[in-house]
Formats: C-alpha cells, sequence, structure tokens
C-alpha cells in the first residue's frame, strides 16, 4: 500500500499511484525514483532542491541521507501494478 510521507511528518496511507500525474500531483513536480533495500522505492520531486523544498526527516531517516519535500513510499510491485 503506498503511502505519502509529508514534510510536516503526517502519513497518509494508500495514495492513488496509477499514473504519472497523480504521482507529479503527490510530490508537487517531476518525479525522480530512489531505490531502497528489497523491493521498496522512494519516489521524490526531481527538482525538489532547486525548488528548496523543505527536508522531509522521515523520508530521510528511510533513505539515509537527506531528501526533501513530499515522498512517496511504495514497493516496485505496487508502482508495476498501478501504472
Amino acid at each position: 500500500m503506498a503511502r505519502l510521507i509529508k514534510t510536516d511528518g503526517e502519513i497518509v496511507s494508500d495514495v492513488d499511484i496509477s499514473s504519472l500525474e497523480k504521482m507529479q500531483n503527490l510530490v508537487g513536480g517531476y518525479i525522480q525514483i530512489v531505490y531502497l533495500e528489497g523491493q521498496r522505492m522512494l519516489i521524490v520531486n526531481e527538482e525538489g532542491l532547486l525548488n528548496k523544498l523543505p527536508i522531509n526527516d522521515n523520508a530521510s531517516e528511510l533513505y539515509g541521507h537527506p531528501l526533501v519535500g513530499n515522498v512517496i513510499d511504495c514497493t516496485n510491485k505496487e508502482l508495476n501494478e498501478r501504472i
């Protein structure tokens, strides 16, 4: 179940990632995929640093490096099933 990790700490469960447009709306711009161990991935705003989006502490902790803006946390299988 894909979830949105917001910069304010809120986590929204079961977000719709069935299209590129929906994913872009969730992260606020062009998307970039960051791969984690196993089948998990994070979908981030590709231009988040350029747009000076705020640091996302929860997503950064998952990745082990700073990430900014709202981030979608999902699995490879979820992404492939929905698009």
